[in-house]
């Protein structure tokens, strides 16, 4: 089996001829002890921390950081000066409240993760190639923009077709120039492939959401191929982990990333064992964490990939948080006839509003989600789909409150 790319990426990158794992965990202690040396010369948010460890061990030792800090003193945690900052992405998804986090990078930043990404495509993204991107754009170093230049540095050629398209846009764009990759976010990915069809799609990378087992299932089925998942935040760069061609698990970005499994009363939790992730990005330029807690659950798997690559591996990552919709999701894309579907809470109340092929499917709806919610009444209503309809939800699916 073909070794992940992600390592000849690295090697390249870092400028090393074999990537072994003591050669990475040594440019990791490396690269954290120059983060621990410069915060302390600085005088920043992490001063305080040591200016080195004796061994990434040592990282157990110190603190964490939680997105309430990065809320409050994200400002404080630049390492360069703000005319050197390319980028600054807002995080005001939903499900959140007060404040927003600002997250900030350099054109380094951003060139790094142009790298990243185009290792991680180019095991699905060949030269001749057209990849539809259903991700936002939002101008110079967003993140469509970024996928967009990583699929040019494979010589394929990017659709940037962003969010919110409805189905008979898709259709037309699909129809003119038949795109065969696509990237984007599972659930659209499936609503799009139960309505229109596969047409000339043979291949996907899913990002952006919590996929669930059932759209999974359902969307290889119809491409007739395994998908790509990827996991990234804004904290890490927007790109942090990638499937290679065994499909076990994501390989994490380790030049530029150090990844941790920690358990309720933060302790480290060893290997192939669920808790929140968390992450010490050695690589940002311009505001690298430390021990940042993602809010995202995940493993990072015991054995070593088939494929024969270095580098740590993600799996099962779900977001903490009692409104997120993966359950719900599961049960109801189970449903052959389900194209999409929002719903929302109100008191003891669950709504769901859906789009079907046309078949009568209410009640199978409204019996799956009962297993699920059997303490709340359910309502739901379905209508068949149309062209002047659209994905439901433009970014990560969560459960409204009404």
């Amino acid at each position: 089996m073909k070794k992940t790319n992600l390592d000849s990426w690295i090697c390249e990158a870092e400028g090393i001829v074999e990537l072994t794992r003591s050669a990475l965990e040594a440019l990791q202690l490396r690269r954290l002890n120059e983060l621990l040396a410069k915060e302390k010369r600085r005088g920043g948010f992490y001063s305080d921390l040591p200016e080195s460890i004796a061994s990434l061990n040592g990282l157990k030792s110190l603190p964490f950081t939680t997105s309430e800090q990065l809320v409050r003193f994200g400002n404080g945690m630049l390492l360069v000066s703000q005319s050197e900052v390319s980028r600054i992405i807002t995080d005001s998804t939903s499900g959140t409240t007060g404040e927003a986090k600002r997250v900030y990078y350099t054109e380094g930043d951003c060139g790094h993760t142009v790298g990243f990404f185009a290792a991680g495509l180019s095991e699905l993204v060949f030269a001749g190639d057209t990849v539809l991107i259903a991700m936002p754009f939002s101008g110079s170093f967003g993140l469509g923009e970024l996928i967009a230049a990583a699929i040019e540095k494979l010589g394929a050629r990017p659709l940037k077709t962003g969010i919110g398209k409805t189905f008979g846009e898709l259709r037309r764009t699909m129809a003119e120039h038949r795109p065969n990759v696509f990237v984007g976010m599972p659930v659209p990915l499936l609503s799009v492939l139960r309505y229109l069809g596969k047409g000339s799609l043979r291949r996907a990378l899913i990002s952006g959401d919590a996929c669930p087992k059932s759209a999974v299932q359902e969307t290889e089925r119809i491409l007739g191929s395994k998908l790509f998942p990827h996991y990234g935040s804004r904290e890490m760069g927007l790109g942090g982990a990638v499937t290679c061609p065994a499909h076990e698990g994501m390989h994490i970005r380790e030049n530029h990333v150090i990844a941790e499994i920690i358990g309720t009363s933060g302790q480290a939790l060893p290997d192939g064992e669920f808790g929140e992730l968390c992450i010490t990005t050695i690589g940002m330029e311009a505001q690298p964490l430390i021990r940042y807690k993602t809010g995202d659950t995940a493993r990072i798997l015991k054995k070593d990939c088939p494929c024969g690559g270095v580098t740590r591996r993600l799996c099962g990552v779900e977001r903490i948080y009692e409104d997120s919709l993966t359950s719900l999701d599961d049960a109801l894309f189970a449903l052959p006839c389900l194209v999409d579907y929002r719903a929302s809470r109100q008191g003891e109340r669950l709504f769901i509003d859906a789009l079907t092929d046309g078949s009568p499917c209410v009640k199978s709806i409204s019996a799956a989600a009962k297993k699920l919610y059997s303490d709340y009444e359910i309502s739901a209503t379905a209508r068949e789909c149309m062209d002047s309809d659209a994905p439901m939800y433009l970014g990560k699916r969560y459960l409204a409150k009404g």
